[in-house]
C-alpha cells in the first residue's frame, strides 16, 4: 500500500465537508458572475447560452448538496454541528436555485435586462457570493477571523442595499412604465433576484453562528 493510501486510511473524515463546501462556494461564485453576465448581453440567443451554463451550474450544486446530505448521515463526526452543515447547505443551495430563476425569468418574459434596476441587483448579487466564498473558504482551518467577520459584514450590507434597490425599482416601474404587463413581469424579476440577496444573507448567518461556537 503506497503512502498516499496510508494518509488517506488515517486522514479525518469530517474533512470532507470542508471540501464540498469550499466546491459549492466555487460554484455559487461562478453563477453569480454569470448572472452578471446574462443581464449584460443584450442578445436574446447569447443570453439564452449563459442561462444554460447557469443551469449546468445549478446541477452541479444540486449534486454537491445531496453528497453534503449522504455524507451527513454517514458520517458521526462532523467538524460543526449537524444543524449548521444542514442550513448551510440548504441555504447555499437556494442562492444557486433562484440565480437560476432570475436568469431563467428575463429570457422567459423576453424582459430587455437593460434595466437600472436588474443591472443593480446583478451587481449586488455577484458581489454577495463572492463575499459568501470568502467567507467559506476560511471556514477550514478559522485563522483569519477578521477576514470572515468583514465578509459577512458585506453580505449583510449587501442585502440592506437591495432592499433599498428593490423599493425604488418598484416605485420607478409604476411610475414611468405604461404597459401593465412589463410591470408584473419586472416586478417579478426584481422580487426574485432581491430574494437571492436574502438567501446569501442566511448563509452568513449561518457560518456567524458556526464561527461563534467554534473560533
Amino acid at each position: 500500500m503506497g503512502l498516499n493510501s496510508m494518509m488517506k486510511i488515517f486522514m479525518p473524515k469530517d474533512r470532507i465537508f470542508y471540501t464540498l463546501f469550499e466546491e459549492v462556494a466555487e460554484t455559487v461564485s461562478k453563477m453569480g458572475k454569470m448572472l452578471k453576465q446574462v443581464v449584460t448581453q443584450p442578445d436574446f440567443d447569447k443570453r439564452a447560452a449563459l442561462i444554460s451554463q447557469i443551469e449546468d451550474l445549478e446541477h452541479v450544486n444540486d449534486d454537491l448538496t445531496h453528497k453534503i446530505f449522504t455524507e451527513l448521515g454517514r458520517n458521526f463526526i462532523t467538524p460543526f454541528d449537524r444543524e449548521d452543515i444542514h442550513y448551510l447547505a440548504s441555504a447555499l443551495d437556494d442562492i444557486c436555485d433562484y440565480i437560476f430563476a432570475s436568469a431563467k425569468k428575463i429570457n422567459f418574459y423576453k424582459v430587455n435586462p437593460n434595466d437600472q434596476g436588474i443591472q443593480k441587483m446583478a451587481e449586488l448579487i455577484e458581489q454577495g457570493c463572492e463575499q459568501i466564498k470568502n467567507a467559506i473558504l476560511e471556514l477550514r482551518n478559522m485563522r483569519d477571523m477578521r477576514k470572515i467577520t468583514e465578509a459577512l459584514v458585506k453580505v449583510n450590507s449587501i442585502e440592506n442595499q437591495a432592499d433599498d434597490i428593490f423599493d425604488m425599482s418598484i416605485d420607478r416601474l409604476f411610475e414611468t412604465e405604461p404597459d401593465a404587463k412589463e410591470v408584473i413581469k419586472k416586478r417579478e424579476i426584481y422580487q426574485v433576484m432581491e430574494i437571492v440577496t436574502d438567501k446569501c444573507e442566511d448563509a452568513g448567518n449561518v457560518i456567524e453562528s458556526i464561527i461563534i461556537k467554534y473560533a
